[in-house]
């Protein structure tokens, strides 16, 4: 096609690329005819070309000998842009830098390299063979910048998490007067969760929020899918929810993205909800792994393992049971559900297994605390040729600290480097710390502590803080709870923790300083809440819940419950309550605690006989677990509750943490 070009007059042709372009015509071209490509770009005067030799060369690139195409190219004088743009995307297929510099220098010497639609093709030739700072260059030596140029770039530095540079040349495209498009808002976004800046992320997310509603661009769901995502990771839900109650169209990707969203900052229950939901208006919105994953996830935060029968007979309906993410949060669910047998046998079927599959079944049994277990599901993988991962000592030192296999842990964590040439990070000193910790090896933890090679970060010293709590050590809580106090200061548990180490040693006017600091820095204790599963709908219940319509049977039960323990020798634990009071009022506080509420309205509930399954969003307290304990024997049943931590089977007056968590 051929189409007249004066300087006053841009002709645009709609581009279809994977970045979706629209074309360009360069204004600074003389008057004269110029032919467009099927891309809508301008084609360079080849009327002095050799045609042979270029459709020689192309044809070259199409049968991927990317050799011999370039032995044309150096006897070819006029070639053409599309040759360019073969030869560029041969080198891609082939994963050649050292050819793509190459054609790069005949590109330029041969007067393209002023050409947008070829610097666009260079960029991303670059960044999909690893060097982004060659794609910069071109970036910064091609003076007409159209917006499909700058979307390259912002791609490429997105991709490789260099949001920093990215966020600054928007600026700069901002300034000089370029309008943004979808592609640029939805890169630009994913610089803000991908990237370290030096200004707060999530303000940065806001701006470009603003930016999007200031230009119309609220309406596009790709943008704010996007939008939604970078949200949901930084646990502004409330935000995130907004976006979406505000699209006026969503697809199962956004759809996913809002469920997921829940499942990931610890709200299981609205994930649900919204699926039900997506499954009951979103006719053309058809779940898949990417959900199913998501889903599962929220199952396994309330144990609704009803629930996650449903969602697995849901996923081989849909032939979904081939894919390993979702077969991978398959055997986390059951397992978070209470039923290892279940999740083992998932594990046992699958015909591929990745290193994601072993830590799931590693984690499984660490937090039923069968540590020795977890340590042979590990040495098995090993076997199997599968190499560990950063994810997998994590998962397996985990598993021996809720077992205190002290000795065990140190010499895997040993071989991170020495074996497996891992490099220990904070979360496995966190886990070293935590092991050293339950055992009553607090000298041992700090100096590990004091040795790292690295400053010890939040959960380390969460660590140490949770295992003074457990041994009552004022002195180290103190320590750890004043770096954590400098290090995360708006995190409430960490000062509830140390009010509890206070509270267990009668420290009761150093209790009252923690809490006026909460309440002088306008923090909560995040409130216990337990949920329950039954009859496949799931139940919540808040500590001292009076909105429940069975709340005064529940209340009665837990008091006639209370009475028979006593008379086999149950005494309140109620140095759990931080409150300087009277010894009847504590013993009523600990009795309304979600977890026992919950346990009794199962027992009301359930069939004689059927186990009980609760979740809870803190650590079981100690009245709780021995309240439980006695019940489980009392009433004859199976009490299973799985607190932030781990798994307590209770059964028969035991339970199978062996009072150790």
């Amino acid at each position: 096609m051929w189409v007249l070009q004066s300087p006053h007059i841009v002709r645009q042709t709609p581009y279809q690329s994977h970045l979706c372009y629209t074309s360009y015509v360069s204004s600074k071209l003389p008057v004269s005819f110029v032919s467009l490509n099927p891309s809508g770009y301008p084609i360079k005067d080849i009327k002095n070309s050799n045609n042979n030799n270029n459709q020689l060369i192309q044809s070259l690139c199409r049968g991927g000998n990317l050799k011999q195409a370039l032995e044309v190219l150096c006897s070819e004088p006029n070639p053409t842009q599309q040759t360019f743009e073969l030869l560029i995307y041969s080198c891609v297929q082939q994963n050649s830098l050292s050819d793509g510099l190459d054609i790069h220098h005949h590109l330029v010497n041969n007067g393209f390299d002023q050409d947008p639609f070829l610097a666009t093709k260079l960029i991303n030739m670059y960044y999909e063979l690893g060097s982004v700072d060659h794609a910069c260059k071109v970036f910064d030596e091609t003076r007409e910048r159209t917006i499909y140029v700058w979307n390259a770039i912002f791609r490429a530095l997105a991709m490789v998490g260099r949001g920093e540079e990215l966020l600054d040349l928007y600026g700069q495209m901002n300034w000089i007067g370029i309008p943004s498009d979808r592609f640029t808002y939805t890169y630009v976004l994913k610089a803000c969760v991908v990237s370290e800046l030096s200004v707060c992320p999530l303000q940065k997310g806001k701006e470009i929020h603003a930016h999007i509603l200031r230009h119309g661009y609220e309406a596009n769901i790709h943008v704010m899918t996007t939008l939604l995502d970078v949200y949901a990771r930084f646990g502004c839900v409330s935000y995130a929810s907004s976006v979406f109650g505000a699209m006026p169209v969503k697809n199962f990707v956004s759809w996913s993205a809002m469920i997921a969203c829940y499942a990931k900052n610890e709200m299981p229950m609205k994930a649900l909800e919204l699926f039900q939901l997506m499954m009951l208006e979103a006719c053309d919105s058809v779940p898949n792994s990417v959900t199913m994953v998501n889903v599962l996830q929220a199952c396994a935060g309330l144990a609704a393992m009803e629930q996650g029968k449903l969602i697995h007979g849901y996923v081989l309906r849909r032939g979904l049971d081939s894919i390993l993410p979702v077969l991978s949060a398959l055997i986390t669910m059951y397992g978070r559900c209470g039923e290892i047998s279940l999740g083992q046998r998932v594990f046992d079927k699958m015909k591929k297994r990745d290193v994601v599959s072993w830590n799931s079944l590693i984690s499984v049994y660490g937090m039923h605390g069968f540590g020795k277990k977890a340590i042979q599901i590990f040495e098995n993988m090993i076997h199997e040729g599968v190499s560990p991962s950063y994810i997998s000592f994590i998962t397996v030192l985990g598993a021996c600290s809720h077992a205190g296999l002290v000795e065990e842990g140190k010499i895997l964590f040993e071989s991170m480097l020495s074996k497996y040439m891992i490099h220990p990070g904070t979360e496995h000193y966190a886990c070293m710390v935590d092991l050293l910790g339950r055992a009553n090896r607090l000298d041992e933890a700090i100096k590990l502590i004091e040795d790292m090679h690295f400053q010890p970060g939040p959960t380390v010293w969460g660590s140490l803080l949770g295992s003074c709590r457990i041994h009552c050590n004022v002195e180290l809580a103190e320590r750890a709870s004043a770096m954590l106090f400098e290090l995360e200061p708006r995190n409430a548990g960490n000062y509830v923790l140390l009010a509890d180490v206070y509270a267990k040693a009668n420290m009761w006017n150093e209790v009252k300083s923690v809490k006026k600091l909460l309440e002088t820095r306008g923090l909560q204790k995040i409130p216990g809440c337990s949920w329950i599963e039954v009859k496949r709908k799931v139940y919540s219940f808040v500590s001292v819940d009076e909105y429940n319509p069975q709340i005064e049977e529940l209340h009665a039960l837990l008091i006639k419950l209370s009475t028979e323990m006593k008379e086999q020798g149950y005494v309140p634990q109620t140095k759990v309550v931080l409150y300087d009071l009277e010894e009847e009022e504590k013993e009523k506080i600990v009795l309304g605690h979600s977890e026992k509420l919950a346990v009794a309205f199962g027992l009301i509930n359930t069939a004689k006989g059927e186990t009980i399954r609760i979740t809870k969003n803190l650590r079981l307290c100690e009245d709780c677990h021995a309240v439980t304990k006695f019940i489980s024997k009392f009433a004859n049943r199976e009490i299973l509750v799985r607190d932030v931590n781990r798994f307590h089977r209770f059964r028969d007056g035991v339970c199978s943490c062996g009072d150790y968590w």
